[in-house]
C-alpha cells in the first residue's frame, strides 16, 4: 500500500486504525495503534515517541540492568519511532487496519545501533561494498494447539491438545483437520502483501510450516516478523494457540531454516558454479564464512536457553558444523540447482529474531569474502556421527562465552551491539538459573 492509497482509504472510511511497530530484540512487534486520521495528519510526517526501554527489557517486558541505551540512571527516556512507509500494508485479519514498521531514532537524530533492523542494514551495507545483494527465505515451523492462549496459561502450558494427533509430515489427510486455519493464515498473509507458497504438516504433534517466497534480506526479515505476529492473532481469533518456541516439548523442535544466496549488482545469481557443492568461487567463500563464524555468531542464531534443546543427534537440528549437498544432517546444506543454488542455514529455531540471524549470515558471508576463505571438503554421510567436526554450542552459556571472546564479533558488529546482546543473554541466563523447573519438582519433591 502506498501513502497515497492509505490517505484515500482513510478519507473514504475504509481504514480507521494504523498500527506502527518496531522490531524488538526478541523479534516481536511493539508499538501503538493510531486513529487513522491522526496518523495521516501528524504521525506520518513527524513520527511518534516511545520509551527507549523497548530495546532494553527481557521477554517479560521487565526493565533490567546492564544496558547503556536505557536504564534507571538515565531515566528511561524516549526515542522517536520513524515510520518506514515502504512497509505499509493492510492486514486483513484486523478489520479497517493498516500496519507499518518503524525505526527508533535518538533525540539527536542518530540511528539506534542496537535496533535489529539497523543491525541488518549495516551488514547489508558491508555486503554492498562487495557489489552484492542478499536474497533470503525463512522456513518457520510452529506447533498448533486447540486451546486458547488464556486456557494454555491457566493449564501452566501443560497437557494441551495438539491440533493433529500423529506425525502428519507431508500428510494431506492429517492436515485436513486444521486446513481452515492454515488456509486463513495463507490467504490473509497474501492479503497483507506476503507471497505464501505452501503449507505442510511436520513431525511433532500439531506441528506445521507455511513457506513464503524469497525476497531481499530486509523485506524477508520484516515479513517474517509480521507473519509470526499475524499467525498468532489469527489463531487467537479462532480460539487456538500457536507456539514458535524452539523446543516446546520432548519431541521435534520448531526450526527456522534460512535460505541464503547473493547476487551481483546486475541481479545475476553469484552462487552457482562448477566448484565444490556446485558453487562459484564467491559461493564457496560465502559458505566458508558461514561455517567459520557459526560458533561465534550462535547467540544470534539461538538466542534463548530453550533454543539449544533442539540440537540433538537425529533431530534434523544440527550438532556438527559441516556443509553438504542436500544433506540435512549438516549445519549448512547446499539446496536447489541451477540459478537457484543457495545455502540453507539449519541452526536457527523458530524463536529466532530474523533480522539478527540474517545479519549474522551476511556478516559471515562478508567474512569469507574479505578473507578469501576456502571451505572444507563437502561432507557426505551422517554428520551427527562425525566426532571430528566442530560443534554447535551446546548451551546459551557456551554461546555467550564464544560471543564475548570473539574478535570477529566485535569487529563486524561493533562494541555497542556486542555488549548489548551479551547483556541480553546474561539476563536470560540469570532468569533461568533462578527458576525452579517442573523437572526439579518431579524429581525431588517426594524422593529427595
Amino acid at each position: 500500500m502506498t501513502v497515497q492509497e492509505l490517505i484515500a482509504e482513510v478519507d473514504a472510511g475504509g481504514i480507521d486504525t494504523v498500527v506502527m511497530a518496531l522490531v524488538d530484540m526478541q523479534g516481536r512487534l511493539q508499538g501503538k495503534r493510531f486513529h487513522s486520521r491522526h496518523f495521516v495528519d501528524e504521525i506520518l510526517a513527524h513520527g511518534s515517541e516511545s520509551s527507549n526501554y523497548l530495546l532494553a527489557v527481557d521477554v517479560e517486558m521487565n526493565p533490567v540492568p546492564g544496558y547503556r541505551l536505557a536504564n534507571w540512571e538515565t531515566g528511561y527516556g524516549d526515542f522517536t519511532t520513524r515510520p518506514d512507509v515502504a512497509t505499509l500494508r493492510r492486514i486483513p485479519w484486523q478489520p479497517g487496519t493498516a500496519l507499518l514498521l518503524a525505526d527508533p531514532v535518538k533525540p539527536d537524530g542518530a540511528d539506534v545501533a542496537v535496533a535489529p533492523r539497523e543491525i541488518l542494514r549495516r551488514q547489508l551495507d558491508r555486503l554492498a561494498g562487495h557489489a552484492l545483494t542478499a536474497q533470503v527465505a525463512t522456513e518457520v515451523e510452529f506447533v498448533l494447539y486447540r486451546e486458547s492462549y488464556g486456557d494454555a496459561q491457566r493449564r501452566g502450558y501443560r497437557d494441551l491438545t495438539p491440533a493433529t494427533r500423529y506425525n502428519v509430515d507431508y500428510s494431506l489427510l492429517g492436515t485436513d483437520l486444521v486446513e481452515p486455519l492454515l488456509r486463513r493464515i495463507r490467504n490473509e498473509m497474501a492479503g497483507a502483501g506476503l507471497v505464501p507458497e505452501s503449507a505442510k504438516g511436520e513431525c511433532n504433534l500439531g506441528q506445521h510450516e507455511i513457506a513464503f517466497r524469497y525476497a531481499d534480506a530486509l523485506t524477508t526479515a520484516d515479513q517474517h516478523t509480521i507473519y509470526k505476529h499475524g499467525a498468532k492473532e489469527i489463531a487467537a481469533q479462532e480460539g487456538m494457540s500457536i507456539t514458535f518456541m524452539a523446543k516446546p516439548n520432548e519431541r521435534e523442535g520448531n526450526s527456522c531454516h534460512i535460505h541464503f544466496s547473493v547476487r551481483d549488482a546486475d541481479g545475476t545469481p553469484a552462487m552457482p558454479g562448477a566448484g565444490p557443492g556446485h558453487l562459484s568461487v564467491t559461493g564457496q567463500r560465502v559458505a566458508a564464512g558461514l561455517l567459520a563464524t557459526m560458533p561465534d555468531f550462535s547467540l544470534l542464531y539461538a538466542p534463548h536457553v530453550n533454543s539449544y534443546k533442539r540440537y540433538a543427534p537425529g533431530s534434523f537440528a544440527p550438532t556438527a558444523i559441516r556443509w553438504g549437498v542436500d544433506n540435512r544432517t549438516c549445519a549448512v546444506r547446499v539446496a536447489g540447482h541451477g540459478t537457484g543454488v543457495r545455502l540453507e542455514n539449519r541452526a536457527p529455531g523458530a524463536d529466532v529474531n530474523p533480522h539478527l540471524a540474517i545479519a549474522a549470515m551476511i556478516a559471515g558471508a562478508v567474512h569469507g569474502l574479505e578473507r578469501e576463505l576456502t571451505p572444507e571438503t563437502v561432507f557426505s554421510g551422517n554428520a551427527y556421527a562425525d566426532e571430528a567436526a566442530p560443534r554447535v554450542p551446546a548451551t546459551l552459556r557456551d554461546a555467550l562465552a564464544r560471543w564475548e571472546a570473539s574478535e570477529v564479533v566485535r569487529e563486524v558488529f561493533g562494541p555497542e551491539v556486542t555488549d548489548h546482546y551479551a547483556n541480553n543473554a546474561r539476563i536470560e541466563l540469570a532468569a533461568f538459573d533462578a527458576a525452579v523447573t517442573d523437572w526439579e519438582l518431579a524429581r525431588g519433591f517426594e524422593r529427595l
